[in-house]
């Protein structure tokens, strides 16, 4: 009797709590008893609020369980690290392992040309005499039994669309059976060729053992690189790193780490960039691979696999070119709030890269594991799983209807790799503005070209051709930072709940503690009631 209140019936008991509650509007029921018409309209009254209550809370927790996110913008202004750099020659290497069959290549090339467009560019356009890169180990290894294959011939077909004659250009692909075949056309025969010819060219690249240490017989950084400076000092060996790329040839990293002190950016502005002067020759070993000429760059983050067919730029020759460059930074919430991953270790995809995370590493690594598991085989432009081998039509005749349509679900967002693969949770964009202006100027090229023959050896009777200039700066040194947050948090979801109660009620967390007393007395008097029944009918037993 100390801790609950008894009451001699329900009505005695709701009768107390309307004439003693929190609750607006509760004492109208119990003053107006005698007037059912008043009785009836706030009894109504009430429900429709409590209605009402509940359809808003119902709202608030269906958009605080979408998990929505505001983006807040800040502007933060401190030195900071300069970001990688990578240029790359346009110019792949003809290694001796596979001279033969990039000769034959480009005779095909010729002949397809011809067949097309009744153009001979052999004098033009194929150099069969160029040097080929001997690497050292490699002719040990013994001649392989390929050939290039002629069933992939370019074909020009025409189409009526809309009552006009429409042509493209292109070549079959059949399945391991011979059937299921299909069309792979251009709209553009330059486009088609290019296609054609780097399909064969992967066929002969996958000749090549999958590791090759160049190193030691690569051309020197000051065959491309004239001269490299970065804020009024001049580079040193220890800045850039050198790999091959397939397509786009000898390639050089700067500040790849982004630990050295040297690399700090203490001031923006054209002068405290860096800058470059670099061969931009037109004279391609193999021509069909890319017809741009000039140099491809790319600026990214550091520890991070430049994907230059994806998000790098063309230097053309006899052209200064200057890029500013603004940082933007980059912070997503993760877990309910969006899929996005720290360091990539929670990522199903086994990055083949041994850079950071990025979302093109991921996209390229899952790409290539489907691959070897639909098709036989890896996609040479792509790094190997363990135990794999890169795809060559003599021994998977059918790898490229293969690769082809897979890469069409890729495109389409049919495979699940952008399922799998989440944006990194932190991440810093650059932003890249340019402007270009002749280089060197007609009275200046002559005392140019002179100095750099003196001290790079430069050798060339070309004007302006074959040489370029490149600077790249932060235009300010202040950086934008994106940061996602909730935009309904706990606290925030507990002040609109109770906005909305004193909204329709009146009243006060204490008011629902009220109610929930409310319940807890009609539970115990109806047992009470129960308890009082049985013991009655004992009674008159």
């Amino acid at each position: 009797e100390g801790l609950i209140e008894f009451y001699s019936s329900f009505k005695e008991m709701f009768e107390f709590f309307c004439k003693n509650t929190t609750i607006h509007g509760t004492i109208r029921l119990v003053c107006s008893d005698s007037n059912r018409m008043k009785t009836a309209f706030w009894s109504l009254l009430l429900l429709a609020s409590f209605g009402m209550l509940y359809w808003q809370f119902a709202l608030m927790f269906s958009q605080y369980w979408a998990y929505p996110v505001v983006l807040t913008m800040s502007m933060h202004s401190e030195p900071k690290m300069f970001p990688a750099v990578t240029i790359c020659n346009l110019d792949p290497y003809r290694f001796e392992l596979v001279s033969e069959h990039l000769v034959q290549l480009d005779r095909m090339a010729e002949e397809s040309i011809t067949f097309l467009y009744g153009i001979n560019t052999s004098a033009r356009l194929f150099h069969m005499n160029d040097r080929n890169i001997h690497v050292q180990g490699l002719s040990n290894l013994s001649r392989s039994g390929f050939k290039l294959s002629q069933n992939f011939s370019l074909l020009r077909m025409s189409d009526l669309r809309s009552g006009k004659k429409h042509s493209s250009v292109g070549f079959r692909l059949c399945n391991s059976t011979g059937g299921n075949c299909f069309y792979k056309t251009y709209s553009s025969g330059m486009d088609a060729i290019l296609e054609w010819y780097r399909f064969h060219y992967m066929n002969i690249m996958s000749q090549l053992p999958v590791i090759i240490n160049i190193s030691d017989h690569e051309e020197h950084i000051e065959d491309m690189v004239y001269s490299c400076q970065y804020d009024g000092e001049p580079c040193r060996p220890s800045d850039y790193i050198h790999f091959h790329h397939p397509v786009f040839g000898s390639c050089y990293t700067f500040n790849s780490k982004g630990t050295d002190p040297f690399w700090t950016a203490t001031k923006p502005g054209i002068p405290y960039g860096l800058s470059l002067i670099l061969r931009a020759e037109q004279k391609d070993h193999i021509p069909l691979l890319s017809t741009v000429a000039g140099v491809k760059v790319m600026i990214h983050n550091h520890n991070q696999t430049p994907f230059l067919e994806h998000e790098g730029f063309d230097i053309r020759p006899g052209i200064a070119t200057t890029i500013g460059i603004q940082q933007d930074e980059v912070n997503r919430l993760g877990g309910n709030y969006g899929k996005c991953t720290t360091h990539g270790h929670d990522v199903d995809v086994k990055l083949l890269y041994n850079n950071s995370y990025t979302l093109q590493a991921c996209l390229h690594s899952c790409f290539q594991h489907i691959m070897v598991q639909e098709c036989g085989c890896g996609y040479y432009y792509y790094p190997l799983p363990s135990g794999a081998q890169y795809c060559d039509y003599n021994k998977q005749p059918a790898w490229g209807h293969c690769f082809y349509q897979l890469y069409n679900r890729l495109r389409n967002h049919h495979l699940n790799c952008f399922d799998q693969c989440p944006k990194p949770c932190r991440e810093s964009l650059y932003k890249v503005s340019a402007g270009t202006a002749k280089w060197p100027s007609t009275k200046s090229q002559d005392w140019v070209r002179q100095a750099l023959r003196h001290q790079n050896g430069y050798n060339s009777t070309s004007s302006r051709k074959d040489i370029a200039k490149v600077t790249i700066f932060y235009q300010q040194l202040n950086y934008q930072a994106v940061h996602e947050s909730p935009l309904l948090s706990e606290n925030l979801l507990l002040s609109s709940m109770g906005s909305q109660w004193s909204l329709w009620f009146g009243s006060s967390v204490l008011s629902v503690v009220e109610m929930l007393e409310l319940l807890v007395d009609t539970l115990v008097l109806s047992l009470l009631f129960c308890y009082q029944r049985l013991r009655a009918k004992k009674t008159l037993r």
